[in-house]
């Protein structure tokens, strides 16, 4: 009979485990698992492979070799003359026998080049006006992408997308509908065309589209591409589209009922994606520029060319055809898919929309509820197997082991089948977190070993380094390896006259405050301490650990800490008499770069510490140091830049601040300011670093007048500099705005190629 202690025990750690899969509930609830859920179904997809449709789909790509000049058999350079879709559209719908034709384009005149011809421009959107206008069996696009626009007022209007789930959408009538398709038919004159159809999808993805959009006109919806080809596809008119709440069916004239769509939150069809792009079997293509040429030899004089024209034609008889933008360079009009991890056409999305409808072979979700009962139930079998003790305990844990890979297993095969999604990471996570925390609660007294070595050592080296030497059971010794790794380095700016007006336990409380604030977010960020240096921090990111994406991590740990900073002289401001002025005004300069150095335990036997050592460890200082003159507070290399904007692009706002020899160095290195967080920059700053960028360009150009007018310009602009940040005597464009001034006075030699030559560390 169990103790009443441990009955406590074995109480409390249930007590403990059953909020983990709650949890993981609530996060599949909100949405925080939507990225790794989705490439948990992209490889359901991968694994399922292309499967068959009961219609043919055929893609006419407006790519690169349709933009050829016409005498290399292409249409030229966008925009199209109207008349080229007209023949291909009218051809398609009249010789070739097609049962429905969606062009992926928002037509539109504005934009169109002051050089064209507006007679030819307005001669063919009249015929093909005409055409569309009396061929029901065409749509052309129509979407509410483009989100801010200008009325014929030039008053900023707003454009989205009415989500009928949301609570707090307007009145129909106070939102913008969606770009519509236009053409200038006369002087003063436009048409747009009847059949239209939206190409929008969810936050521009390639997973979910909104079959619909309500409009302001009674009784009128604009319907998504796919949706649209479907009603034309099974002849139904607009009107027998009956939308309900969780549904939407296409009704025949007889009373019938084509298609019975089912609505994910009343709006939305998650795509089944039917095979790769490139599966020219299931995904049949065919270039712009030859259905055109085609389309001109069916009424040729020459029977052969009439007969190959006949037979390529013959490929789109009863086929729906898409239309649509292709090449990459032109309209950036690509992402990748559920099939595709390159970047695809996105026409692709319709036809794979159409196809889901005409086939029914829709991808169906587990209800929310069956969702969380899925969590919890794998949790509570997998976490019981995994803390089971005694004789049996190999045996369950393997059986805990085997449990999850029997469920993804049953996951992929499920959705193979039957296209039901079961969700993978919440239940797996949870399961595994829930059995991890049960298992720790066995291992306790391991683990208060552990921590009392990491007592004894935490103190002075990284707590990586620590957990590595606990993990491999090896006594410290020296050595290093090369490793590539990203070094910061940050200095307190006039620490010295600083020091002099606080009394010693007044700076250590102060260096205490600071030294514990920006540790704890480079480490959050994955940094290992290398060493303190009075108000100096060393830090290592990518050792001794690997640690993937170490400059973005360095880089976004900088701008946290000049945050943190700022944060920190608020609250010594805020403390009155306590600290001196010279306090509140406290700024830190960092500098970063990345490279190859040599990392390990370095010093004599019997004393050592964990450090790194390289020439790009060296420049990382450099550009601490050098970041005074440039009157900026954080700044890298070219090299850091780079790596981090591999990892997350667009997530840090950099300026370039030309290209330098540091002191000690002959090769040039190119530099930059570490702005803000992109979601901090505001649109003044950004303005400022496109200015800024501008005048270097017209520096490097050896025009010192224009350099000097876009610094100034850009100095007006800046956040930091005299006046204006506490302590500032200078910044990026006053730094600028000196040197062109120098060297429109005394220009440099022929051989000047930009590089400036830093005097100093």
């Amino acid at each position: 009979m169990a103790s009443p202690k441990k009955s406590a025990l074995f109480r409390l750690r249930w007590l403990l485990l059953a909020p983990i899969p709650i949890l993981w509930c609530v996060l599949a609830h909100l949405g925080l698992l939507a990225f790794q859920e989705n490439k948990a179904i992209d490889w359901r997809f991968a694994y399922r492979g292309p499967i068959d449709a009961p219609v043919n789909v055929v893609y006419v790509r407006m790519d690169s070799l349709s933009l050829l000049p016409p005498e290399l058999g292409g249409m030229g350079g966008w925009p199209w003359g109207r008349e080229y879709f007209l023949k291909v559209a009218k051809t398609l719908v009249e010789r070739a026998h097609v049962k429905a034709i969606g062009m992926d384009i928002v037509f539109s005149d504005e934009g169109v080049s002051e050089a064209i011809d507006k007679e030819k421009l307005i001669a063919g959107n009249r015929a093909l006006g005409r055409f569309l206008l009396h061929t029901p069996s065409v749509v052309v696009g129509a979407s509410y992408v483009a989100g801010d626009f200008r009325d014929e007022k030039g008053k900023k209007k707003i454009r989205e997308f009415p989500d009928i789930t949301r609570t707090d959408l307007p009145p129909l009538k106070q939102l913008e509908g969606p770009e519509m398709p236009v053409f200038v038919t006369a002087p003063g004159k436009t048409f747009t065309p009847p059949g239209i159809a939206l190409i929008d999808t969810v936050d521009a993805g390639t997973r979910w589209v909104r079959l619909f959009a309500p409009s302001s006109v009674p009784n009128y919806n604009y319907y998504a591409m796919a949706l649209e080809l479907a009603r034309i596809y099974y002849g139904v008119d607009r009107e027998d589209v009956k939308i309900g709440p969780d549904s939407i069916d296409l009704v025949r004239a007889d009373g019938s009922v084509a298609s019975h769509i089912p609505l994910y939150k009343h709006q939305m069809l998650e795509i089944n994606w039917f095979s790769q792009w490139a599966n020219a079997a299931r995904n049949p293509w065919v270039g712009f520029s030859d259905v055109y040429t085609y389309s001109t030899l069916l009424d040729s004089d020459k029977a052969d060319e009439r007969k190959s024209a006949e037979e390529f034609f013959a490929q789109f008889k009863d086929a729906v055809v898409l239309i649509g933008p292709t090449d990459p360079l032109q309209w950036h009009d690509v992402s990748p898919t559920s099939l595709d991890e390159i970047d695809v056409p996105r026409v692709s999305v319709h036809g794979n929309l159409f196809k889901t409808i005409v086939s029914g072979k829709y991808i169906r979700r587990l209800h929310e509820w069956g969702a969380y009962s899925v969590i919890i139930g794998l949790s509570i079998l997998v976490s019981v197997l995994a803390i089971t003790g005694g004789g049996r305990a190999v045996f369950a844990k393997v059986m805990a082991g085997l449990s999850l890979v029997g469920y993804v297993a049953i996951a992929f095969f499920v959705f193979k089948t039957s296209n039901l999604i079961i969700p993978i990471v919440a239940p797996i996570c949870a399961a595994i977190s829930t059995s991890v925390v049960g298992l720790l609660w066995q291992i306790v007294e391991e683990q208060k070993q552990k921590g009392r070595i990491k007592g004894m050592f935490g103190t002075y080296v990284s707590p990586a380094l620590v957990d590595q030497m606990v993990d491999s059971g090896e006594e410290p010794k020296l050595g290093g390896v090369v490793e590539h790794i990203t070094a910061y380095f940050s200095d307190i700016e006039s620490f010295s006259t600083m020091s002099e007006k606080l009394s010693p336990s007044g700076l250590v409380e102060l260096m205490n405050d600071y030294l514990t604030a920006c540790t704890d977010i480079l480490q959050a960020e994955g940094g290992t301490l290398d060493k303190y240096i009075g108000d100096a921090v060393v830090m290592i990111y990518g050792a001794p650990v690997a640690l993937p994406g170490h400059a973005h991590k360095a880089c976004v740990a900088a701008l946290l800490v000049q945050k943190r900073i700022a944060e920190l002289r608020a609250k010594w401001t805020s403390e009155g008499d306590k600290w001196p002025g010279i306090v509140h005004r406290l700024q830190a300069r960092i500098g970063l770069n990345t490279g190859p150095a040599v990392v390990g335990n370095m010093g004599s036997k019997t004393r050592f510490s964990y450090t790194m050592m390289s020439d790009d460890v060296n420049l990382a200082a450099r550009m601490e140091s050098g970041a005074k003159a440039w009157g900026v507070y954080t700044m890298c290399t070219e090299a850091t830049r780079a790596e981090s904007e591999k990892v997350g692009p667009g997530r840090i706002q950099f300026r370039a601040l030309g290209r330098i020899v540091v002191k000690g160095r002959a090769q040039p290195v190119p530099i930059f300011e570490l702005v803000g967080l992109s979601e901090d920059v505001s649109d003044s700053t950004r303005e400022c670093v496109a200015t800024f960028e501008r005048g270097l360009a017209k520096y490097y150009a050896r025009d010192w007048d224009g350099a000097i007018e876009l610094f100034n310009r850009s100095e007006a602009l800046e956040i930091n500099g005299p006046g204006r940040t506490t302590g500032a005597k200078s910044n990026p464009s006053l730094v600028y705005i000196a040197i062109a001034e120098g060297y429109r006075s005394d220009p440099p030699t022929p051989d000047w190629d930009g590089v400036y030559v830093m005097k100093e560390k």
